[in-house]
């Protein structure tokens, strides 16, 4: 009795047939349109910016940072939580603001403290804590550094925002007056 099996001995006529079907149902390469991927942005100096003249200091000094390490300069803008509630209903109401006209406020803030000609620029609105948000958009993206301006009378550097960011950021604080 012979008992060989398809991989001993004579080759299955079946497999041609197989591997044709195969072809047939595996879809076209073209068909296939890349998903475009998230942003990369890795180890960036981080620019804490408020309006203010020190901030804008400090984005200048940053930007400068960024240049001198070949690095993506990230712009950072932390709002309040600007939730109130409705008197008459008690509901909470968020209040928004248009993120395109904020973004473009931001690279015309940077366009006047500094040359970013040459920079990779990036652009984060958060709401919240400012000590507490900028420490967690450095962590986040492994930043190098973050720059911030230092408060307008001496007196608030202790528990403030630097202070804070101080004791608890994960990378080199640096406070430009």
């Amino acid at each position: 009795m012979d008992q060989s099996s398809p991989d001993q001995g004579t080759p299955d006529k079946r497999r041609p047939d197989r591997r044709r079907q195969q072809d047939r149902v595996r879809p076209d390469p073209i068909q296939y349109v890349a998903q475009p991927r998230p942003i990369s942005l890795a180890h960036p100096v981080v620019a804490g910016y408020n309006g203010s003249t020190s901030s804008r200091n400090a984005l200048a000094y940053a930007a400068g940072m960024a240049r001198r390490l070949g690095r993506p300069l990230l712009m950072v803008y932390v709002t309040s939580p600007g939730v109130y509630c409705e008197p008459l209903t008690g509901q909470v109401v968020g209040l928004l603001r248009d993120a395109d006209s904020l973004e473009r406020w931001l690279l015309s803030e940077l366009d006047q403290a500094a040359d970013a000609s040459e920079l990779e620029v990036h652009v984060r609105t958060r709401r919240g804590s400012p000590a507490r948000e900028l420490a967690s958009i450095a962590a986040e993206f492994s930043a190098d550094a973050l720059v911030i301006g230092a408060p307008r009378h001496f007196w608030h550097l202790i528990g403030s925002v630097p202070s804070w960011l101080a004791r608890n950021a994960r990378c080199p604080v640096i406070v430009v007056p």
